[in-house]
Formats: C-alpha cells, structure tokens, sequence
C-alpha cells in the first residue's frame, strides 16, 4: 500500500522512536509498505517516523543512485568495490564513525523541493537486524552510509536541517513555512499540518 509521507512540521518527525521487540505480521506489512511508498515517491530512503510511526525502522536503496551514476561519479561517492545496498535497518545503533567526513547536498521526503550540504562521516559502522530480524554488524562508505546517516537521524527525531548552520536554515524558513502549509507540489501522497 501507497503510504502518505509526513510533512515537516508534524511533531513525530521530531520525535525519538521506539525499538520493534518481536517479528509480527504487522510489522512486515509496514516494511512492504515502506518500500512501495518510497519507490513511488522515488526516494532512495524513508524511516517509519515519515509515515506516522514511530519505530526504529528505516529502509534505504543506495543501489538505485549508484546505477544512476557514471562511473567517474560512482568511484567519487561511493569508492571502489562499493554498488550500494537495498536493505531495512530495524532497532539500529551506529557504534562508530570515521573522523573524515565529507560534505553533499541532501534532500528529504518530507521535504519536497529542498536541498542543503551537510557535512558527515564517510564511514560508519551501525549494528542492526535486518528484514527477518537477523542481527548485523556493517562497516558502509561514502554515499550509502550518508543516506543511512540520514534514516537513522530520523529514527532520533533528527531532520537533516537540524545540520545545518544557524543562518542557512534561517534563508530557508519561508520555504519551510510553505511546506507546513501544505504551498508545495509533490507527486506523491503527503500530510500536512
């Protein structure tokens, strides 16, 4: 099922999320779900929080971009051996990151129609189970572990405005009022305040 993806404004977004204690049904619907809303929305990430649930619960396709990348891009953002992943991250926990970082331009979902550079690490380990609840630990670079950033952020109630410097997401507030508002065309289902 084609889910609405949340607005920012909606206080969930900001909100930190709980962990899934048990495979269910339910659960495994909401993974389907998610991955159909956000290839209709032609995404690469959505957390659960983006669709009005609060789970620790996030899926990402970096393989998507990479495909999409020539192959000069695709040594820059995401090194060499590395074609992206499609995977769900549920209960997940970034154990370490890298001390180099690297700054690109960013969008969301919920945030249709902007983008701003942020800085982040390059590499990241995060433990996590994946879609049949088996337990993982991963080491990612470059681009993939920068939309993981990202879905986990959310996860923590963190948007990736809240990167940003003070004067740069001021420029942006009556963009974002807009949005709050509902003033935006999407061509995905979306909702507002």
């Amino acid at each position: 099922m084609n889910l609405s993806i949340l607005a920012y404004g909606n206080q969930i977004l900001k909100q930190k999320c709980s962990n899934i204690i048990e495979n269910t049904s339910e659960i495994q619907k909401l993974v389907t779900d998610m991955w159909e809303t956000m290839e209709n929305a032609n995404g690469c990430g959505l957390a659960s929080p983006q669709i009005g649930k609060s789970l620790q619960l996030f899926i990402i396709d970096s393989e998507i971009v990479f495909k999409n990348l020539d192959m000069e891009d695709q040594i820059l953002y995401f090194g060499k051996d590395n074609k992206g992943i499609k995977e769900t991250f549920i209960n997940a926990k970034i154990t370490h990151s890298s001390e180099e970082t690297w700054e690109d331009y960013e969008g969301c979902l919920s945030i249709p129609g902007l983008s701003q550079k942020v800085k982040r690490p390059w590499e990241i380990t995060i433990e996590y189970q994946n879609r049949d609840f088996t337990k993982h630990t991963k080491t990612f670079t470059g681009l993939t572990a920068r939309i993981i950033q990202h879905e986990y952020d959310h996860t923590l109630g963190i948007l990736y405005t809240d990167h940003l410097k003070p004067l740069t997401k001021k420029l942006m507030e009556s963009k974002l009022k807009k949005i709050i508002n509902g003033n935006v065309t999407v061509g995905y289902p979306m909702k507002f305040l």
